[in-house]
């Protein structure tokens, strides 16, 4: 039990740790919380495309209906964000998933999904966590049934019929679009929808590969060379590039002049093109870019700032019906759809924006407008264990200074955010599913960012 932890996003751990017998124990954690809520709905399972990932599903399967419960299990590896939106659209009981999202392929993990299809909050991981026990089982005759279920047709309907609401077309019909899968749950799914849509795919590793091409299946720019080659390649034959992280909540956008679009820039994009049509305030992470904040200041607008964890983002969205929540690590949802990152809906919704106005001219025009802004991070390896001490320390720590200029505020939402007098800022975090301390910094120029993230580093490592 003691292995069990339930971080920013579920249980993951190496395949060593996160075992069959473990994940029972979560299955039964589950079906006891549930009973002793009142939920007797349907619950659904999902799973991702490891080579553990069905069986693990097939064990919580078992223990759910052993306790009663029916199961809707998925029909193949699916993205994490149809099991969400199926759990909202048929009004179960809840769901968990069997995945490590972009973590190696020697990982595995778990997440619980509550009825309202939003990450869990704490209150609830800690009530799974409570109840963790070996499994038990109602007679025979009380146990539910299970049968697989095709999850993608009701979230393909459902994301169109909200793109076509923002944009009033989703026809992309013309549109040259490349889709790099990574060799997860997004192949089949996100680039079905986007040639539902009619948009003219050419598919990057849609095939189902277990072991991910051996590396991890993140998208950040020094995985997607393909891709990014597609889009910005002298043949100028695609005009936009699209990726999935292994279990598909997370998108990462290329464009044919900025290659890898950073993030921060397309969710800056994103909010900016909603507020077009649309009016509400946006919800960031904590080491999201004040980019956010200048776009929402322009329109007349507000942002909500949150600790890091899509789960803060999806609860802020709920308390003040926000437009628009991101984080900068590429997931994001808007309103009107279930409150859980969803990289597939916004491979659709990317390519709408871009059809009508190439992203990159709305870009230049936001930084033309708002100013540069560059952010990058970095990590500093540190226990788990030692995370508390570590950051304990730090606050009898902070400097009167960083890289030259001064600290005009900390904000201690989520670790130590050093708000600087030109505008910059500096976050020291501790990871939620990595043994490490994460280091972000943002500024108006890579020169800059360089020292701030060597001012971090500075700062913490004789601490750990």
């Amino acid at each position: 039990m003691e292995t069990i932890s339930f971080g920013t996003d579920g249980w993951r751990a190496t395949l060593d740790e996160f075992t069959a017998p473990r994940v029972r124990m979560v299955g039964q954690a589950v079906a006891t919380y549930l009973s002793d809520e009142g939920l007797e709905g349907p619950v659904a399972v999902g799973y991702d495309a490891r080579e553990t990932s069905r069986g693990f599903a097939e064990e919580l399967t078992r223990v759910l209906c052993a306790n009663g419960f029916d199961v809707l299990l998925s029909e193949r590896d699916r993205p994490t964000p149809l099991i969400a939106h199926a759990i909202v659209d048929r009004d179960l009981a809840g769901g968990l998933v069997i995945t490590a999202s972009h973590n190696p392929p020697e990982y595995n993990g778990v997440k619980f999904i509550p009825e309202d299809g939003a990450p869990a909050l704490p209150d609830v991981t800690d009530a799974i966590a409570e109840r963790l026990a070996e499994p038990e089982s109602l007679p025979e005759e009380e146990h539910g049934t299970a049968r697989e279920v095709d999850f993608a047709e009701s979230h393909a309907d459902a994301a169109l019929d909200l793109v076509e609401s923002i944009t009033g077309s989703t026809d992309l019909s013309g549109l040259p679009v490349a889709y790099d899968a990574m060799h997860g749950s997004g192949r089949g799914t996100t680039d079905a929808l986007l040639e539902r849509a009619g948009a003219d795919l050419d598919r990057f590793r849609c095939e189902r590969d277990p072991d991910f091409g051996g590396g991890a299946p993140e998208p950040a720019a020094e995985n997607l060379e393909a891709l990014i080659e597609a889009v910005t390649g002298d043949d100028g034959a695609v005009d936009l590039g699209i990726a999935n992280d292994g279990d598909a909540d997370r998108i990462a956008v290329v464009t044919p002049e900025r290659g890898y679009l950073d993030e921060n820039l397309f969710f800056a994009a994103l909010y900016d093109y909603l507020l077009e049509s649309e009016s509400g305030a946006a919800v960031r992470s904590v080491s999201t870019t004040f980019l956010i904040d200048r776009v929402a200041e322009a329109h007349g607008e507000s942002v909500r700032e949150v600790p890091v964890g899509f789960k803060w983002v999806a609860e802020a969205m709920a308390d003040g019906d926000a437009l628009v929540g991101g984080e900068e690590s590429g997931g994001f949802t808007v309103r009107g759809h279930v409150r859980e990152k969803d990289g597939v809906l916004l491979a659709v919704l990317a390519a709408a924006m871009h059809a009508e106005e190439p992203l990159d001219d709305r870009v230049d025009r936001l930084l033309d407008e708002h100013g540069t802004v560059v952010q990058d991070k970095i990590s500093v390896a540190c226990p788990d264990d030692e995370k508390g001490r570590v950051l304990d320390e730090l606050e009898g720590e902070i400097p009167e200074t960083v890289a030259g200029t001064d600290v005009e505020g900390v904000n201690t939402a989520d670790g130590f955010k050093l708000q600087l007098a030109d505008g910059s800022w500096l976050l020291i975090r501790p990871s939620g599913t990595e043994p490490v301390l994460r280091v972000y910094a943002e500024a108006a120029d890579e020169d800059r960012i360089g020292d701030l993230l060597a001012a971090g580093r500075d700062l913490v490592e004789p601490l750990v």
